[in-house]
């Protein structure tokens, strides 16, 4: 193990989990650190756990028993929470990885992140919202098991011939985007980072907007919409606001050149307010015949997140409750 490598407890919840899915719930762990507790807990003695003994020993995952004493009572849950706190005051580990469908452990995840702990929540995609937000980030164990490598969607998929095969992929991802955070919200995300920090339109290195939108969404892999590479994912969304640039052999995301002229649109609402015989009774029917004009026009592009801003940045225009004319 290297010095600075992190240590984490991956404790899981045999209730909510398939033997099916061991090797990939360590290989996500190390990805970013070193399993030193491989726990899973369960009641051993129920028969249909007697799946899960050649994958706990290929793995060297520790079962705990946990009878439920109590129809209707999940001990298992307990036992879970219990063991996570007198891991977490033994001061032997740098972060968790929970393993779970169930919103019961949210409390826990919260707790842990309050004493300093990294949490990595993974489940199914019927996990609630509330386990997956509580977790730094979360991971679907139905993409995270994929053995699909592509660098396109599953949408595309199917060309060379199977065709119900690609359907039942597009399907899959399609039920999953259904309970992920929405590629409109990642695009917003992404140009209010590069419209608040960066004033002097400079590329923003790739790693940083990653580390920004797993930050922000404690769900976000790539690999949920379909794609390996961040790099690729960011291509494939083709919007105004930013594109990806490669410089100095590393990629960059930065915002778009604005194809229209400050000058030139100073000009278009000029007019706009001559046709309305020098009063625009609403801001949005400037924007409206802008776009018309120009499809592509969008504020941001000028450094500027409204219309009403970016208008009085001209010092030709005054607006009055959303009122506009020339001064």
């Amino acid at each position: 193990m290297e010095q600075n490598e992190r240590r984490f407890a991956v404790l899981i919840d045999a209730d909510n989990v398939s033997p099916k899915y061991i090797k990939y719930i360590l290989d996500e762990v190390s990805d970013i650190g070193i399993a030193t507790y491989k726990r899973i807990y369960g009641d051993w003695t129920d028969n249909e756990k007697k799946s899960w003994k050649n994958v706990l020993l290929d793995w060297s995952v520790n079962p705990i028993q946990q009878y439920n004493y109590t129809t209707g009572k999940n001990a298992t849950d307990s036992a879970m929470i219990i063991d996570a706190m007198d891991i977490l005051y033994s001061g032997n580990v740098d972060g968790f990885c929970l393993v779970s469908s169930d919103s019961d452990f949210t409390k826990l995840a919260q707790r842990l992140r309050e004493a300093g702990m990294f949490v990595m929540g993974i489940g199914e995609k019927k996990t609630p919202k509330p386990f997956r937000s509580a977790c730094d980030t979360f991971k679907l164990l139905e993409i995270i098991s994929s053995e699909d490598g592509a660098e396109t969607p599953v949408a595309a998929k199917g060309r060379n011939g199977n065709t119900a095969v690609a359907k039942a992929e597009v399907a899959a991802i399609d039920e999953i985007q259904k309970t992920i955070t929405g590629i409109d919200e990642i695009q917003k995300a992404i140009t209010k980072l590069l419209i608040e920090n960066n004033s002097q339109n400079q590329p923003i290195i790739l790693a940083r907007v990653g580390n920004f939108l797993t930050k922000r969404f404690s769900d976000f892999d790539v690999r949920n919409y379909g794609y390996s590479k961040l790099s690729t994912f960011l291509e494939s969304l083709n919007n105004n606001d930013f594109q990806v640039v490669k410089l100095h052999g590393g990629y960059f995301v930065q915002e778009k050149s604005a194809s229209i002229s400050k000058s030139e649109i100073e000009r278009e609402i000029t007019r706009i307010i001559h046709d309305n015989n020098g009063v625009v009774d609403n801001l949005s029917i400037i924007h409206d015949e802008l776009r018309k004009s120009h499809p592509s026009f969008d504020v941001k592009q000028y450094g500027f997140s409204r219309i009403s801003s970016f208008i009085r940045s001209f010092g030709t225009f005054k607006i009055k409750d959303n009122v506009v004319q020339l001064k």
